[in-house]
């Protein structure tokens, strides 16, 4: 399985990390950290020496109960930080929006994958894929930011997040994208409530009869500090790699993670038991 961009291939036998960067004053985990530009810089490089194989750069936070930012704020807040990372590093740079006029932006800027969290169901969303011929994230989410957490409710959780990606995968082929520039996400944590979420992550393989590459991003979510009674996100490090490796086990083929160096111990150590496995299985 890969991922075709205009300049590379990204091979996913093995798997991949995107690696976030928020230059937003509000996100969940790290906002206002690497607000502004020159530590957003240092940070991407920081994350792409440790290991990270994109950059996601996202200027308006999505956590529950968050604000939508204008067109123009979030343009202010990105574009500088995506052209000078593509400048400086050879690293696949995505941009994490909802709204097709900014991803056309950051393409001009050096983006090549769009992560949206609306799957291409805002107005011109299928149009623009289209036209910018590039990778998608398309992800399932019940509701939006402002209300996805006030009564998520499902009948049965997976079949329901399962059915509705094929849906966007229905719609997006028709559009005419491309399936090799098709990537799903579960959408851990929007419009879900933390039983909902274990459950998609117990049963997180049965993603993988979409045929499509997997997108798991778990990292520093409240379903960990749940689990570990730790209120603090930048605390959940280690929460995080241990519901990575759930992830790996079960098919992911890309990990979204704040914490890429230890991400990448469990990839390496994941990588090797499965290439163990796959020796003894052919000897």
């Amino acid at each position: 399985m890969q991922l075709t961009f205009k300049d590379r291939i990204l091979n996913l036998d093995t798997p991949k990390i995107m690696g976030i960067l928020n230059v937003t004053p509000d996100s969940f985990s790290d906002g206002g950290k690497y607000y502004l530009k020159e530590k957003a810089l240092r940070q991407a490089l920081t994350m792409v020496e440790e290991g990270a194989d994109i950059i996601d750069v996202g200027g308006e936070s999505t956590r529950p109960f968050s604000q939508a930012v204008s067109f123009e704020e979030e343009c202010e807040r990105i574009m500088e930080v995506i052209e000078i990372i593509h400048q400086e590093c050879d690293v696949i740079i995505s941009c994490d929006t909802k709204k097709p006029e900014v991803m056309a932006e950051a393409y001009s800027c050096g983006a090549s994958l769009w992560n949206d969290i609306m799957g291409l169901t805002e107005e011109g969303g299928l149009l623009m894929a289209k036209k910018l011929d590039i990778p998608v994230v398309l992800m399932h989410m019940q509701g939006d930011p402002q209300s996805m957490q006030k009564a998520p409710h499902y009948e049965n959780v997976v079949q329901e997040v399962l059915s509705y990606l094929e849906n966007l995968v229905h719609r997006a082929l028709n559009a005419g994208i491309r399936k090799e520039h098709l990537i799903v996400d579960v959408g851990f944590g929007f419009g879900k409530t933390t039983s909902h979420n274990y459950t998609l992550l117990q049963h997180f393989d049965k993603f993988t009869s979409l045929g499509l590459p997997l997108l798991g991003a778990l990292s520093r979510k409240s379903m960990l500090g749940a689990a570990t009674s730790e209120p603090d996100p930048k605390k959940r490090t280690l929460a995080s790699v241990c519901a990575a490796m759930i992830l790996l086990q079960k098919g992911a083929n890309l990990l979204r993670v704040h914490d890429v160096k230890e991400t990448k111990t469990a990839i390496e150590i994941f990588n090797a038991c499965t290439e163990t496995t796959r020796c003894s299985t052919l000897s």
